[in-house]
């Protein structure tokens, strides 16, 4: 039996709250705002605090500073909020909230929370003010999974690599963990590795002097350089050359950077995030990259998932480029709002974005219609595959299904053996024995 206290003025709430958790065998603590909540804590002997993200006398923000600014080992908090947003989920982990969660709460995700909370250790964590959530949209539970873990690592000094596929924001997620953490007031520099021929790419990350090479005619200070103090994004690491791998080794190495032509070393001081949309983990297996340097960078890793993963997201996006593209934006039909939903995205964000700007300017009436998108409509849902008659035996026709959705994934990814299996939702030793199985090659 553990301590808990709830601190939520909404009675209703916090009383079915109280009686799922006495019901699991706890003792409970009820407070109904911050002060009565802290005062609680200070006695000492709680074990877990269920505390709500907006109450009479504070926030739940400053809530969860206070509980963290208790002298010794504070209990884990779980926030609790019926108004969830970017800011305060990244801000609540940040500042070492165990969870978020959004009411109203199923008993079984009140009982599996607390189970982990209880198990878990104290941690500290930095307290930083941050600004606005910029064009994070977030609202399905993909999503918001990935903004705690961007409010963990915001925390964090590791070198964080973000994977995902084109398009799918994984500069948006850079962005954020930059501005949540302590450099948020020194300088955000993003580079793409695949947009600079590889003979100029060493002098723009690490700089030159004067005559390094022809043309040189005058000292350039490179991104590392000009992200002093600050975080350092390099999108599409996955095509870098491993000549020059091997140099961002020694950066992260040794902290330092030797500009073309210099002699001596420079010290930095950056932040190094990492992007790719490629299976890096394959790519050292194919000797293309490094694998010491996989290993430094890949110290967190958050994945953006694609957006047909992520469906609830997707008429917020749109909805919020509208906003963007006009100061009288366009409503969007029914009918276009189905079809935005239906429609598998293969270029993520970005071409919803690129979508909703053309219907935009194309769309004559007051509101966007489905035929102002420029989408195809997708077809009736599959029927069982060829093959797989209707009254054959379950385990055959279980077997073909098996097998087409596994091809389906392996011919959709183009082979990519990391995110093959995040579709199917398998391991990945899984989808090796399976391929074995049916004989497909990747």
């Amino acid at each position: 039996m553990a301590r808990i206290l709830i601190i939520d003025d909404d009675a209703s709430f916090r009383e079915s709250l109280a009686e799922t958790l006495s019901g699991l065998g706890h003792e409970l603590f009820l407070a109904t705002d911050g002060a009565r909540g802290l005062s609680f804590l200070k006695r000492g002997g709680i074990d877990a605090v269920f505390l709500d993200f907006r109450l009479p006398d504070m926030t739940g923000m400053d809530g969860l500073r206070a509980i963290k600014r208790l002298p010794g080992d504070t209990p884990p908090v779980v926030m609790l909020t019926a108004y969830t947003s970017v800011d305060n989920t990244i801000e609540a982990m940040k500042l070492g909230a165990f969870e978020h969660l959004a009411k109203p709460v199923g008993r079984q995700a009140v009982e599996n929370t607390l189970g982990a909370a209880l198990a878990s250790s104290s941690r500290t964590i930095r307290q930083n003010p941050v600004p606005g959530e910029g064009e994070f949209i977030a609202r399905s539970e993909r999503m918001r999974e990935t903004l705690k873990l961007i409010g963990r690592a915001a925390a964090s000094e590791a070198t964080v690599l973000i994977t995902g596929e084109t398009g799918s924001g994984k500069e948006i997620v850079a962005r954020a963990l930059h501005q949540h953490s302590a450099r948020a007031s020194h300088p955000f520099v993003a580079i793409n590795c695949v947009a600079i021929p590889h003979e100029l790419l060493e002098s723009e990350l690490f700089g030159h002097v004067r005559g390094a090479f022809t043309g040189a005619a005058a000292a350039h200070a490179g991104i590392f350089a000009q992200a002093e103090g600050g975080t350092l994004l390099l999108n599409e690491i996955g095509d870098m050359s491993v000549t020059l791998q091997a140099k961002l080794l020694r950066v992260l190495a040794e902290g330092v950077i030797v500009p073309l032509g210099a002699e001596h070393a420079q010290a930095v001081n950056v932040h190094l995030l990492a992007a790719t949309h490629r299976d890096l983990e394959q790519q050292v297996a194919e000797g293309r990259f490094r694998e010491d340097l996989f290993y430094r960078l890949n110290v967190i890793n958050i994945h953006v998932p694609p957006l047909r993963e992520r469906r609830e997201d997707i008429i917020p996006l749109a909805e919020h480029f509208l906003a963007m593209a006009s100061d009288t934006p366009k409503a969007l039909s029914a009918e276009a709002r189905q079809y935005l939903e239906m429609h598998s995205w293969p270029g993520n964000v970005r071409e919803l974005r690129n979508v909703i700007e053309r219907a935009m300017i194309l769309a004559r009436g007051a509101s966007i219609e489905a035929g102002d998108l420029g989408l195809v409509k997708t077809p009736a849902p599959l029927a069982l595959p060829a093959g797989v008659p209707l009254m054959s035996d379950l385990p055959r026709a279980l077997a073909q299904l098996e097998e087409m959705m596994i091809r389906a994934a392996i011919a959709e990814t183009g082979g990519n053996r990391t995110e093959a299996p995040r579709r199917l939702g398998i391991r990945r030793q899984l989808l090796y024995a399976k391929l074995r199985q049916y004989g497909i090659e990747p």
